[in-house]
């Protein structure tokens, strides 16, 4: 390697102690972590998610590189790219759209990818260029292939990669297709969530082969981190969810929709056909925690639905539903120790809908992230519990 590891940084130390006292470093990737260090692709204006103000800050290591360090040798996700880079001012942007995810749900996913010496990956958003340089370190040159849709992002990878002696093969295109040239590939793995699974990710895997990637639903921004693995016959992919994570989505499958106004008219829930109830569901039932296995579980259950909770006020907090089929909606207000308030419009019975959903989830136990697991096929994916037969709902 070209520059210093940084291994002298009290910070660097301390991180690679707590990612292997969590369990997130295993034993085969501690080489890697000591030798590969991430601050080497981080941008000297980067934006890193403040885990106590709940919120990205700017920081500049030509301003102040002790807090710049700090950050780069913390357990965060840092923000490298606002608006598709249409964003240059010093604080943050409107969207985050490239990052450096936290190092342990970086290295937990390469655990969960299991490779070995000879094998040949497939990185999907390459980003910083940070996963790619742990996996072309682990494995060695010519066994990585990593795409990034932003060619300014992957151009700045590009550079960084070789500037420390590591040379993966880097890829401007849209990684929803994969890279077919570089096929078959022993791993795929990406580190942008996905809505509906590329099965040309299946089709570029060997079979016995492994992909792991973030997958969700329109629910939420939610995540849980897929491990498939590829049939015999190289025509499907199944496997189970290992645990709940939120990464920027695949570009090619961003959320688009009209937003609240183009669903709920001037006059609010007092409008003409609004459909009033009172539901004995909870706050607490209902709003379990950002990563529990409820609020994924509903998105599974019920098809074409958003979730937005807001903040609570005055002891109050609308929970709105909107129906991405239609123009359906729902709002259920929860409030202190009183039944909850309903309204619903449109086609579908949003809240009931995801009421009988909770349901159904409370009844089987209140299944966790690992009961549940996805089959991909060239029909589509299917989503079930406990086992492939058990399906609960086809996606695409």
């Amino acid at each position: 390697m070209s520059r210093s590891t940084g291994q002298e940084r009290p910070g660097r130390i301390g991180l690679g102690r707590f990612l292997r006292e969590s369990g997130a470093l295993r034993a085969d990737w501690a080489g890697t972590f000591e030798a590969v260090d991430r601050a080497w692709f981080l941008p000297s204006l980067m934006w890193p998610f403040d885990m106590e103000a709940k919120t990205s800050v700017a920081v500049d290591r030509s301003r102040d590189p002790v807090a710049w360090y700090g950050y780069a040798d913390s357990n965060v996700p840092i923000t490298t790219q606002w608006d598709d880079g249409a964003h240059t001012a010093a604080g943050p942007g409107r969207v985050p759209t490239s990052s450096a995810s936290m190092p342990s749900v970086v290295f937990r996913m390469l655990g969960d990818l299991a490779v070995e010496d000879g094998h040949r990956v497939l990185d999907i958003g390459t980003g910083p260029g940070i996963n790619a340089a742990y996996l072309a370190h682990r494995l060695g040159e010519g066994r990585v292939v990593t795409v990034e849709v932003d060619a300014r992002v992957a151009d700045a990878a590009r550079k960084a990669l070789p500037a420390v002696g590591l040379r993966p093969e880097v890829i401007t295109g849209d990684g929803f297709g994969g890279h077919a040239a570089g096929a078959p590939y022993d791993r795929v793995v990406a580190t942008a969530g996905v809505r509906t699974f590329p099965y040309a990710w299946v089709e570029q895997t060997r079979p016995g082969g492994v992909i792991v990637a973030p997958w969700g639903t329109r629910f939420g921004n939610l995540d849980a981190v897929a491990r498939l693995v590829v049939a015999g016959d190289g025509g499907s992919a199944s496997g189970t969810f290992t645990r709940p994570v939120e990464f920027m989505k695949l570009r090619a499958q961003r959320l688009s929709w009209a937003g609240h106004t183009a669903y709920v008219p001037a006059e609010g829930t007092a409008g003409a056909g609004v459909r009033r109830s009172v539901s004995e569901t909870t706050e607490a039932e209902f709003l379990t925690g950002t990563w529990d296995a409820a609020g994924f579980a509903l998105g599974l259950v019920v098809p074409d639905c958003l979730r937005v909770v807001a903040e609570a006020r005055d002891g109050m907090r609308p929970v709105w539903l909107y129906g991405l089929s239609d123009r359906s909606w729902a709002v259920a207000v929860f409030r202190d120790g009183s039944p909850t308030d309903v309204h619903q419009y449109g086609g579908r019975d949003l809240w009931t809908e995801v009421e009988t959903a909770h349901t159904w989830w409370k009844g089987r136990g209140g299944p966790g992230f690992e009961r549940f697991g996805l089959t991909v096929s060239a029909g589509g994916q299917d989503v079930w519990l406990d086992e492939p037969g058990n399906v609960i709902r086809r996606v695409g």
